[in-house]
């Protein structure tokens, strides 16, 4: 079994796609106002959003996106205008995150977590 896609809730696909490919991601399906889906720009994942009429509660759904050149990714994309909650910072589980809130409020992180994003030395053998 592989992981292949992720779908996240949207009030306004046309404030989101925008959003989402300002990140860096291609949009490869556009059934607008109600669907898009994109690739990531590395690996052989996609991403989608769907159309919602209200928001889930709570907490909500993060997404995490791996960025091998994450504080360089982050500048560019400070300098195009995405606002930040965190800037790139070394966590205690061994990963370096930033983090950020798309137009709905959904925790995206962008983090770099190279080896131990598998093989942390906690793993569980």
């Amino acid at each position: 079994m592989n992981l292949n896609q992720i779908t996240v809730p949207s009030l306004d696909l046309h404030k989101s796609v925008p959003f989402y490919e300002k990140l860096g991601l291609r949009l490869i399906v556009d059934a607008l106002p109600r669907y898009a889906r994109f690739e990531c720009p590395d690996g052989e994942g996609t991403f989608s959003i769907h159309h919602v009429e209200q928001l889930p509660q709570g907490e909500g759904i993060w997404v995490y996106f791996e960025c091998e050149n994450l504080d360089e990714y982050v500048q560019e994309l400070a300098e195009k205008g995405i606002e930040f909650e965190e800037m790139p910072n070394d966590k205690s589980w061994l990963w370096k995150e930033a983090r950020l809130k798309d137009p709905d409020n959904n925790q995206l992180i962008l983090f770099y977590g190279g080896e131990n994003r598998k093989n942390p030395p906690w793993r569980v053998n």
